[in-house]
């Protein structure tokens, strides 16, 4: 046999040698990957819940929901509570991840400050939910939250229907909160080419109701009353109705909020406040936990939303889990809210 083809065998069996060799390599990883996943799920789910407050009765809600559905199963829940601090998240937010959690969820208080530390979070492999607010410039797995422009069109259409009318004010949270520019875009959708004048656009910074409170006042004291407001929460509602109390008893001025509140929902049948929209936060908190535990268990964002929508944050396009409001008026609030169990009727008809 020649040279050449001795060459050419020899030259032949070692690619065959080195492909077999980097095949069963490839086999060997694609073994190790699929141990550690089963391992990871067969361990106990470590979750990080980290929240911006828990002052108001809507995010107390959502926590106990949250923390009963991951228990239920089987997740460790580890809560931090920033009071209204955004160093404080930050510094929490690194606490967990010394905690070593597998996924945080995260109420944010600034949308636009967490982008270095959830790079931190990211680069050790943990999972981010941004839950009903959305994270905005940051490597987030997923967004979960109600559908906020439909909560502006649902406000916009109702007080449309009532005949209002055209004067209307808006008093609404915090700017950094995504959720106003959703709300905002929604309502625009749906008053164009309608005979409404927007006359003004108050930010409630940091959701301080003395804020809110005190544009109310400024409003009312001014040579024309709107015809309508509308308020970035049932709080705020709250806040511009104790306003209308003090500064003009007895009048009615159309105004709605969102979340319903039990005091809103109060306000409500009393005839004080024309509507709230209910947010399904039940059925938010237990999702948001279901998908904290599937990520926690290796299962991809995409999958887990159904690859069906997503939104930018300003990173990338967030695969993102919508659910619907509904409108709660003293027409249907038995229906929506009663019936729904969120509230009791004992508590939305109580009497002062």
């Amino acid at each position: 046999m020649s040279q050449s083809k001795i060459h050419t065998i020899t030259t032949a069996m070692a690619i065959a040698a080195l492909l077999l060799l980097t095949n069963s390599c490839s086999k060997m990883q694609v073994a190790k990957q699929e141990e550690r996943e089963a391992q990871k799920r067969d361990v106990q789910p470590r979750i990080g819940f980290s929240i911006d407050t828990l002052a108001l009765e809507r995010w107390q809600r959502d926590l106990d929901v949250f923390m009963n559905k991951a228990r239920e199963l089987g997740a460790e829940v580890i809560v931090q509570n920033a009071g209204n601090s955004v160093k404080m998240q930050i510094s929490q937010l690194e606490y967990l991840m010394q905690r070593q959690v597998d996924t945080i969820v995260i109420v944010p208080k600034d949308k636009d400050s967490l982008t270095g530390v959830i790079k931190k979070l990211r680069d050790r492999n943990i999972g981010v939910i941004s839950y009903d607010r959305l994270i905005s410039g940051a490597d987030i797995n997923l967004y979960i939250s109600v559908n906020t422009e439909e909560v502006g069109r649902i406000m916009a259409r109702q007080f449309i229907a009532k005949k209002v009318g055209r004067r209307w004010k808006l008093i609404l949270g915090s700017k950094e909160d995504y959720n106003m520019t959703l709300m905002l875009r929604g309502r625009e959708e749906v008053i164009q080419g309608e005979d409404v004048k927007i006359q003004d656009i108050f930010y409630t910074d940091g959701w301080n109701y003395d804020l809110s409170y005190g544009a109310a006042v400024s409003m009312l004291t001014e040579s024309e009353l709107p015809d309508a407001i509308i308020c970035g929460n049932d709080s705020v509602a709250g806040s511009v109705l104790n306003a209308i109390d003090d500064y003009c008893p007895g009048r009615h001025i159309p105004i709605c909020g969102q979340d319903a509140d039990i005091a809103a929902c109060q306000d409500i049948v009393r005839g004080r406040q024309d509507f709230t929209v209910y947010k399904p936060i039940t059925e938010l908190a237990e999702k948001a936990a279901e998908c904290s535990v599937r990520l926690a268990k290796g299962e991809t964002a995409e999958y887990i939303a159904g690859y069906d929508d997503t939104i930018d944050n300003g990173y990338k396009q967030v695969p993102v889990l919508w659910l619907e409001p509904r409108v709660a008026t003293r027409e249907n609030i038995d229906d929506v809210i009663i019936k729904s169990g969120f509230h009791t009727h004992g508590e939305v008809y109580k009497q002062e």
